[in-house]
């Protein structure tokens, strides 16, 4: 592990074993960059992303917390998390191919300002062969809250055109485009600009691409949301160029919408999100 910086002091932190390698920033405890040896990246990152501090990173894994999309809007959209400054609490090499970091955010004068209540953080990366992120988050308050929180993946594709989703036939889902409710009854394929978020996810998902497989596994969540901006919203995108839409889909593990969690005082809840860039099915730890 080596902790390392931008030309304009933006802070990262390298990690690399015997199988994989990966970038994340201090801020947003934003997973940048992720790979395995002899493949391919398997997240997306902007040639345009900004790394600079207080502004969000445009692809790898933004966390989206305590809050999705708009769902307090006494906050900033997806939170405040992703352009927060964490703290390192651990490293640990858990064997030649797995690496195992922690990074965490606690409550200070900037998040109680926007969201009164005291809380820990904690993100846990484990990089092998497969990418596994876990949010874990602690009311520390007397207070309860409730969160709803994402990890808002940028999978690396080798054309939107070329790709299937796998795993959400028959699910319930809100069209927030539509702003209407319906029932995915088909494989997706992504054609047009998409914003979907699915309820009583109970199973791995597989985004098929042309020549590769990714196997998705989620715990503590049953909620999934499928995004892509397609191109007139691209266009008004901060950090991407316009022809970016093409590149990448967004298959997030989310508690969204009737997946919210309300923590009490001293409770905790934890959401995971396993990775697999492979062709058989994988299970996390």
């Amino acid at each position: 592990m080596e902790i390392k910086q931008f030309s304009n002091g933006f802070e990262y932190i390298e990690v690399s074993n015997a199988v994989a390698s990966a970038k994340i920033a201090l801020q947003g405890a934003h997973i940048f960059e992720y790979k395995v040896k002899d493949k391919e990246d398997l997240l997306w990152l902007s040639s345009q992303s900004d790394f600079e501090y207080g502004k969000a990173i445009r692809g790898g894994i933004p966390i989206c917390w305590p809050s999705f999309g708009m769902d307090n809007p006494e906050l900033p959209q997806h939170g405040f998390a992703r352009v927060s400054l964490f703290s390192f609490v651990s490293f640990k090499q858990v064997d030649t191919k797995t690496s195992e970091l922690i990074l965490k955010l606690e409550e200070n004068e900037n998040t109680l300002a926007l969201w009164n209540y005291k809380f820990k953080l904690e993100v846990v990366f484990r990089i092998s062969d497969t990418l596994e992120v876990e949010l874990r988050t602690t009311n520390k308050d007397e207070k309860t809250f409730r969160l709803t929180q994402a990890l808002h993946t940028y999978f690396k594709v080798s054309s939107i055109e070329n790709i299937q989703i796998f795993g959400l036939e028959g699910r319930p889902y809100y069209d927030a485009l539509l702003d209407a409710k319906y029932t995915q009854n088909t494989t997706i394929k992504i054609t047009e600009e998409f914003d979907n978020v699915y309820q009583k996810v109970d199973k791995p998902l597989v985004l098929q691409d042309k020549q590769k497989r990714v196997n998705i596994t989620a715990y503590g969540s049953s909620s999934t949301v499928v995004w892509n901006p397609w191109i007139e919203k691209t266009k008004r995108m901060s950090g991407m160029k316009e022809s970016a839409y093409k590149e990448f889909v967004c298959i997030e593990s989310a508690n969204a919408f009737d997946d919210f969690k309300t923590l009490r005082g001293g409770e905790s809840h934890t959401l995971k999100q396993c990775c697999y860039n492979d062709t058989k099915e994988y299970r996390c730890r």
